[in-house]
């Protein structure tokens, strides 16, 4: 599969990213991350090819960002991807991965960036 989305059905930049891989004639291989988490060695892999950090890549309004005190700047990388492979919430989506490279597709117009010719 040329094409991969780490998918959350309940986003709507996630569908909407969805539907603009489909529109371009692509189907691709949707991983509901939520529901099949990538592991922590996948994770590091997508963050660092899309070019962000891990802090970077996370969800800094949802509500157990700040419960875990994830917004304190001492924490480590590894400390972050810890607490996103426990909570898979945590991770921003959508993440597209094809042979082009990886985007967080915040605005879903990034996927525009990397869908094969």
């Amino acid at each position: 599969m040329d094409t991969t989305i780490y998918h959350n059905p309940k986003c709507s930049n996630s569908r909407s990213t969805l539907a603009m891989i489909r529109n371009a004639g692509i189907e691709p291989q949707v991983i509901e991350y939520l529901v099949n988490p990538p592991d922590r060695e996948k994770l590091k892999e997508l963050i660092s090819m899309s070019g962000l950090t891990v802090r970077a890549a996370l969800r800094d309004k949802d509500a157990l960002y700040h419960e875990l005190g994830l917004d304190n700047p001492q924490l480590s990388d590894d400390e972050l991807l810890d607490a996103v492979t426990a909570h898979p919430a945590l991770l921003n989506r959508p993440f597209v991965q094809t042979t082009k490279g990886v985007r967080l597709c915040r605005p879903v117009e990034r996927v525009l960036e990397i869908l094969p010719s």
